[in-house]
């Protein structure tokens, strides 16, 4: 992943935070929950082994 694709994925998370933060308290722990769920998601898919070096 290159620098730039880190700065765009980073500002992404940070508008989608300022986003669910501006909704009512219910609705920002679905949001919380659902960001949670993606994002493990993603992790669990690029995931890789450890070398054996």
């Amino acid at each position: 992943m290159s620098d730039d694709s880190q700065t765009d994925a980073g500002a992404e998370l940070i508008d989608r935070l300022r986003i669910i933060e501006e909704q009512p308290l219910d609705a920002r722990a679905d949001a919380y929950a659902a960001l949670h769920d993606e994002l493990s998601r993603r992790l669990e898919a690029g995931a890789v082994a450890p070398s054996d070096g």
